[in-house]
């Protein structure tokens, strides 16, 4: 330990905060052997899905202009199609973000007099100018598709009855979002959601249930398709890009709904016929397959992360002891200058840009100012270690990611030792 502490003494952590975080990590080595035990499922289910697949070398040769015969596209896409249990998947550099994946996946598959429902309370903030709930050009509503929510009991758990009396005629498609986003309510685990769609196909057989996947793929051994909802979607640049992937999302499900997309996403007629994959098919394949060991990594941070932060009497979501779901930590940090002291700690832990101090800014698709520490080879990646919060009580911050446990570690250390150095741990241990 004394050499370790050497290297860890030349970033400026002191012995006490050092000493303080291994008695934690001590107490979280069985733990950390059940992540390693499905990230090793996980990963030998990608490595049959592409011998399944036979990708070649060949596959790794971009296409430019309108990509007629990418094998190496088509490839990927068989490969996501059977490791998330789909039948049909598109998997495209020309879908921008998590948020534009979800956009298209909606946007294709409703139509003008339908109605979206989420029986899971208020959606992810970008999601609010795609729906209408914030007014924005080419919203849903625009389109004449109406919007129903049924809010969580006590924000925590599904309320049934409700969902029964929402569902009508009208309703199209139910969105289930996985990940709790800027919210303290739990994420949802696979056989939960599993749960709530037999419910709702139990009363409504023809609706088509949409999944918001991000931040929880690979955290457990199986997703949500193999529980009956009817999409998947995702972004590249989170779990499933392993950290390779420079841009992308996904959407895997029923042969019509990913069809649907396709044809939304380029045009009709043309639909997955079209898209070059342009200089990222390598990556885009090897991120996936270093996919589950890097979730467990971030999966592993956001524990550890958890039990230092609860330890010392801040409330975090999940609990310490909480079964994990996606690699998302929250931690309510309670003052303003606390969430800035906290993302500064990541930010100067990062490989890149670790000399910037993060500062909050007006971040589209948000009604508040933002901080965002993200010090990443890729820009906006948060599978790589990163940290954001909206500027606004109870000042809640969302930690996630890290390629490497070993950094991912070394990200929460320092967080923690920017906030003593500041005098605003609330716990006098330190």
């Amino acid at each position: 330990m004394t050499d370790l502490y050497k290297q860890y003494k030349e970033f400026g952590i002191t012995e006490n905060v050092f000493r303080y975080c291994e008695n934690v990590l001590d107490s979280l080595e069985e733990r950390f052997k059940a992540i390693d035990k499905t990230a090793e499922y996980n990963q030998l289910k990608v490595l049959k899905a592409m011998q399944d697949a036979r990708v070649s070398v060949e596959c790794f040769n971009s296409s430019t202009g309108y990509g007629y015969g990418d094998i190496g596209r088509d490839k990927l896409e068989e490969v996501y199609r059977n490791v998330f249990k789909g039948e049909d998947a598109l998997v495209r550099p020309q879908i921008t973000c998590g948020t534009h994946a979800l956009a298209l996946a909606l946007m294709s598959n409703l139509r003008p007099g339908d109605e979206l429902l989420s029986p899971v309370g208020k959606p992810y903030d970008t999601l609010e100018e795609v729906i209408g709930i914030r007014e924005s050009k080419g919203s849903l509503l625009e389109y004449n598709i109406s919007y129903k929510q049924v809010d969580l009991i006590d924000d925590k758990e599904f309320d049934y009855e409700g969902i029964r009396n929402a569902i009508n005629d009208k309703t199209k498609l139910v969105t289930i979002q996985r990940s709790k986003g800027y919210a303290t309510r739990p994420s949802f685990g696979v056989d939960e959601i599993g749960k709530l769609v037999k419910f709702i196909k139990d009363i409504k057989p023809e609706v088509l249930i949409m999944v918001d996947n991000c931040y929880g793929e690979f955290v457990e051994d199986k997703e949500p398709l193999e529980v009956g909802a009817d999409m998947i979607v995702g972004s590249l640049i989170k779990n499933p890009g392993g950290g390779l992937a420079p841009i992308g999302g996904y959407i895997v499900g029923k042969k019509e709904c990913v069809e649907n997309a396709a044809y939304r996403l380029t045009s009709p007629g043309l639909g997955k016929e079209v898209g070059a994959s342009l200089n990222v098919i390598t990556s885009m394949y090897q991120g996936l397959f270093l996919a589950p060991t890097v979730t467990a990594s971030a999966l592993k941070g956001a524990i550890f992360a958890a039990n230092v932060y609860e330890r010392l009497g801040y409330n975090v979501f999940p609990k310490a002891d909480d079964v994990r779901h996606d690699i998302i930590q929250a931690i309510e940090l309670k003052e303003e200058k606390a969430l800035l002291e906290f993302c500064k700690g990541i930010q100067y832990a990062a490989p890149v840009d670790s000399f910037v101090t993060p500062e909050p800014w007006d971040m589209p698709g948000y009604d508040s100012k933002v901080i965002m520490a993200a010090g990443a080879f890729i820009s906006g990646s948060s599978i790589e270690l990163s940290a954001d919060g909206p500027l606004k009580p109870p000042y809640n911050v969302y930690f996630q990611g890290g390629l490497t446990w070993p950094h991912v570690r070394f990200g929460i250390i320092n967080s923690l030792q920017k906030l003593h150095d500041a005098n605003l741990v609330i716990d006098s241990r330190l």
